[in-house]
């Protein structure tokens, strides 16, 4: 079941990124084993709790329409004993699946999004950039584009303890030289305030200085992306720093730590009402209960679309907007359970 949803999704993508690979001419090499490679493990990984879910319904859709499952019951056997192989299968992919989304898919997704910057992705551009760095730093700018690797409009705002702003830099250009700390500001006027040190330097047209802020240009000017190829211990720090700067993109980050473990949690969910759904005989066969499982499918997706829109939209909690598809589903899979023939 996966290695079909893989093959469908790696078609779809390839004729979709075709033109843009030629277009950037693309090593065959690069895009088999740096791209797809890594976008099978990733998406794969992704949706395995829903393809387990189409997979347990075909299966126990199967052994209902041969009349394998009634004769398990009459035996004696309890619902319950018939559902024990499904949990332990479940917890084995769900193990497997939390280990991947914590510790190998972050490598993974390194390559992967570094293989679609490179050749796929358009120009990176930010707009009205804010933030607040360590030792009382305030930073603005005003525009970012990745192709030209400069920063418009840049004011970096120096205050002490008492929140007393104490120095002040403007320019009109700045560029950060290779991911360091040096920077080189161009246009630029500074002033330090306070008395008896108060101070104004203006650089002449077309002057440039060479200067060093405690932050680089790949901290402002990132894709939310980012989170992705982070492990599990460097995307908590990361959060805990952005938080700081007052970054206005923290939900997009928790959510994604989250679902790190709340997709692997869903096998659980998803594998009881798959069983119990379809362990009971119906005349449409097995393609009545492949419909009704992708419907349920399709509305898991919308619920969890809804939650975590509403997380970044509205301030829902991004834990709660995560974990809720996962309770909703689990009550129904319980209501459905209590009412199946034992």
């Amino acid at each position: 079941m996966l290695g079909v949803v893989m093959l469908l999704a790696m078609v779809f993508d390839i004729s979709e990124r075709l033109g843009d690979f030629i277009q950037k001419e693309a090593p065959l090499k690069a895009i088999f084993f740096d791209y797809y490679l890594n976008f099978v493990i990733y998406f794969g990984n992704l949706f395995s709790p829903l393809i387990v879910f189409i997979s347990v319904i075909w299966f126990t859709a199967k052994l209902a329409q041969n009349t394998e499952i009634i004769p398990m019951i009459n035996s004696g056997r309890n619902f319950l004993r018939l559902i024990r192989p499904y949990m332990i299968g479940a917890t084995i992919l769900m193990l497997i699946s939390l280990v991947m989304n914590h510790f190998v898919l972050p490598e993974s997704n390194r390559v992967r999004l570094q293989f679609e910057e490179d050749y796929y992705r358009n120009v990176r551009r930010v707009s009205n950039y804010y933030a607040q760095f360590p030792d009382n730093k305030t930073v603005y700018f005003d525009s970012y584009r990745s192709d030209l690797q400069r920063v418009l409009g840049l004011v970096v705002e120096q205050r002490d303890d008492n929140n007393r702003l104490i120095s002040i830099i403007k320019a009109r250009e700045a560029r950060n030289i290779d991911s360091t700390f040096n920077w080189e500001i161009q246009d630029y006027f500074i002033r330090f305030i306070g008395s008896p040190h108060d101070s104004i330097v203006v650089g002449k047209p077309r002057e440039t200085m060479d200067t060093v802020f405690p932050f680089q240009l790949n901290e402002m000017a990132q894709r939310h992306t980012v989170v992705q190829t982070m492990g599990f211990y460097e995307i908590q720090d990361f959060i805990e720093y952005e938080k700081e700067k007052g970054n206005p993109n923290i939900a997009f980050f928790e959510i994604e730590f989250y679902q790190r473990t709340s997709f692997p949690f869903a096998t659980y969910v998803l594998t009881l009402i798959g069983m119990v759904l379809a362990s009971r005989k119906t005349r449409g066969g097995v393609g009545v209960n492949l419909a009704i499982g992708i419907a349920l499918a399709v509305l898991y997706i919308f619920a969890m679309k809804v939650t975590t829109v509403a997380s970044v939209n509205v301030g829902f909690p991004t834990y709660l907007a995560v974990w809720l598809p996962n309770i909703i589903f689990a009550a129904i899979g319980l209501y459905i359970y209590r009412f199946t023939p034992k």
